[in-house]
């Protein structure tokens, strides 16, 4: 696997969940990252930890990496390159994948640990 331009997102992410039946929520919309998944079980949201209200189900303080794009369809083992070096730093990580980038979320007070470990791996940071 090539090396991975990997880009900080500034964004302090909640990743929530909701009743599978829930309407989406007006504090989805708005600025910054977001992403929503909709499963018979539930829906989960991923967006900036202010916008959620207090009575939403949320883990707060995650930090995403996004892999600069596009990617091809075609290609394999992205995730597995990055999941493997922060698996072998005992580094847990929620992904996200969307038509042209995949993105990794790690909490914050793992974030120097997974960068280190990603670029120890052979990827590098990118602005």
């Amino acid at each position: 696997m090539p090396s991975l331009p990997l880009v900080l997102l500034p964004d302090r992410l909640g990743v929530c969940r909701l009743a599978a039946e829930a309407p989406l929520p007006a504090w989805v919309a708005g600025p910054g990252f977001a992403s929503i998944t909709r499963t018979a079980d539930e829906v989960s949201i991923v967006v900036d930890q202010g916008r959620v209200p207090a009575d939403v189900a949320m883990v707060g303080g995650w930090r995403a990496l996004k892999v600069r794009g596009p990617l091809d369809f075609g290609l394999t083992g992205i995730l597995a390159a990055l999941a493997v070096p922060l698996a072998d730093a005992g580094i847990s990580l929620f992904a996200i994948a969307t038509y042209d980038t995949d993105y990794i979320l790690v909490q914050q007070d793992a974030l120097d640990r997974a960068i280190t470990a990603l670029t120890a791996a052979g990827h590098h940071m990118v602005a």
